[in-house]
């Protein structure tokens, strides 16, 4: 056996498929609980590492600070809807279920115009309670300031883009927005697909603006031009955010103006792929015959929309383990230096790329 131990090892010494194997550790996929627990115990016995679906205890962290009589609740806050076919869902439960066995409650906050116009906690919150925050979907600059001056620990998943003032003094959790749009542009090129552009507001979160930098970063160092007129990156004034009737009119709008189509889009995330499908079809333009498509989260939608669409896996397990080792070492410890943590993602491709 190799000094790493990989899934095909671990198959091999159970007699599964080493499909199997991976759905038990990424949690993904549908698999009785004693073929995955067996699948995880075998795998913590031969020393694998790279999980996707463990918990906190198991990993060698530093013990949980004991919450304190007063404070045991960690309190969400997010500003969208956080549905089943957002990442962080699966990210959440992961989460709630680690910080119970570490002893704490789990609050959801979720916030409206008024309070982050006027800056104002909402009443839910309790602050005599509330050891820690985690902020999902929270990309108001001056509210997210807020939060970080109050005498709790912070923790944002996903941020606002923090190159246009001072760094949040908090830590800050990411999917790592950039490696995998690497590999797809080199592959593409191979194909001999060397036109491509990016759809997405870059200055909506911190995400979508890696994703457009790893986007630039990856036609540099392709050696290829980057199309700045195939780089759909703004919204129409006003909007709020991305994934409604009006930034569907406004692609429709850029996408007309366009006199040559790229031989690719990549897409900021599967969402705005899906808007970018549905004015493909007002317009006449067929994916993938005349454009390939790629997305990015690997949303249940992106499995399903017709054709399905190429796209970036987020492993959220992870994400919720590395969430809560981080809220958690900051109670413990709230001196420590901010950190910022990227966990790994996988590039998958589907019919949207002719694949």
């Amino acid at each position: 056996m190799s000094e790493r131990v990989t899934i095909q090892d671990i198959a091999d010494e159970l007699g599964f498929s080493r499909n199997t194997v991976s759905k038990a550790i990424n949690n993904t996929g549908v698999l009785a609980d004693a073929t995955r627990e067996k699948v995880l115990k075998k795998a913590v016995e031969m020393g694998y590492k790279q999980f996707s679906y463990v918990n906190i205890s198991s990993l060698d962290t530093p013990d949980p600070a004991p919450a304190p009589s007063a404070k045991r609740e960690i309190a969400l806050f997010t500003y969208n809807s956080i549905g089943n076919s957002h990442f962080a869902s699966t990210m959440l439960d992961k989460f709630q279920r680690e910080l119970s066995i570490a002893g704490y409650s789990f609050t959801v906050h979720r916030l409206h115009d008024r309070e982050i116009e006027q800056l104002a906690l909402p009443p839910s919150y309790a602050g005599e309670r509330t050891a820690g925050i985690i902020c999902i979907e929270m990309f108001n600059r001056n509210y997210c300031s807020m939060l970080c001056a109050l005498d709790t620990p912070v923790l944002f998943v996903d941020s606002p883009v923090y190159g246009t003032s001072d760094p949040l003094k908090a830590d800050h959790l990411y999917m790592d927005n950039q490696s995998n749009i690497h590999r797809f542009v080199r592959e593409m090129a191979r194909r001999g697909k060397k036109r491509i552009g990016f759809i997405g507001d870059t200055m909506y979160c911190q995400s979508f603006f890696e994703r457009f930098m790893g986007y630039r970063d990856a036609m540099y160092l392709s050696g290829l031009p980057c199309p700045e007129d195939c780089c759909i990156t703004g919204n129409k004034a006003n909007a709020k955010r991305p994934g409604y009737e009006e930034y569907r009119e406004y692609l429709t709008e850029k996408i007309q103006t366009l006199d040559k189509l790229p031989d690719v889009f990549i897409c900021a995330n599967d969402f705005i792929a899906i808007d970018t499908l549905t004015a493909f079809k007002k317009l006449g333009i067929s994916v993938p015959k005349d454009v390939y498509l790629c997305g990015f989260d690997d949303s249940p939608e992106s499995r399903v929309t017709t054709p399905s669409l190429t796209t970036i896996h987020i492993h959220s397990q992870i994400m919720g383990v590395s969430a809560v080792y981080l809220l958690l070492s900051r109670i413990k410890e709230p001196s420590l230096n901010f950190r910022t943590v990227h966990t790994e993602t996988s590039l998958i491709y589907r019919e949207s790329t002719n694949d």
